[in-house]
């Protein structure tokens, strides 16, 4: 499945929607991926601090760094040197956020999922602005920031058309149940087909 729920796809390269799932677990799993929480050591104001990053791994080359909510902070903007509160007002916490090393991109991933009506389908309608607020806060650090929302299918329905549109015309994406691997930039494992 891809894209507007358009033709089929082989979810062996994509992150699996199922609520009990997440970005680490998934490519823990993947023929030649491991994800190894790691701890390195940087200067942050001065001082020598220890953090704690999961680092994932592609045939044992580091390609991505996972963050998850308050780890953003904790973590990836500490490593960075960015001390948020002089970019923007209010925390922003990813559901989760893959840094992928090649890409220079940090791709921040948001979570829907809805089984009625609710708040959840006016939130869809903020990815621009939290876009532009991730791009303010690593800007310092020279890094491109994609904004992608998991969607389970209860968004397939017609009355999302017009929401799903918009979130595309402002640069922002969407994919229903899984995305694909290739739309990080992380290698694809082949898998024999016997």
């Amino acid at each position: 499945m891809i894209k507007n729920g358009k033709g089929g796809g082989n979810t062996i390269t994509g992150l699996i929607f199922e609520g009990k799932t997440d970005l680490g677990t998934f490519l823990s799993t993947q023929k030649g991926y491991s994800v190894r929480d790691v701890e390195e050591q940087i200067y942050s104001n001065g001082n020598k601090v220890t953090i704690k990053v999961r680092a994932v791994y592609y045939n044992n080359e580091k390609v991505a760094e996972l963050y998850k909510k308050y780890e953003f902070y904790k973590s990836l903007l500490i490593k960075l040197d960015i001390d948020w509160k002089k970019y923007i007002s209010k925390r922003l916490l990813p559901d989760d956020s893959i840094f992928v090393i090649i890409k220079n991109t940090v791709y921040i991933i948001e979570c829907k999922h809805q089984q009625v009506g609710g708040s959840v389908d006016e939130k869809l309608q903020t990815c621009d602005f939290k876009k532009k607020e991730y791009k303010k806060l690593l800007s310092k650090a020279n890094l491109d920031v994609e904004y992608i929302y998991l969607l389970d299918d209860w968004f397939r329905d017609e009355k999302y058309r017009d929401v799903l549109d918009y979130i595309h015309s402002v640069g922002c994406d969407y994919y229903f149940e899984y995305i694909p691997l290739y739309r990080f930039g992380l290698p694809v494992p082949e898998y024999n087909k016997d």
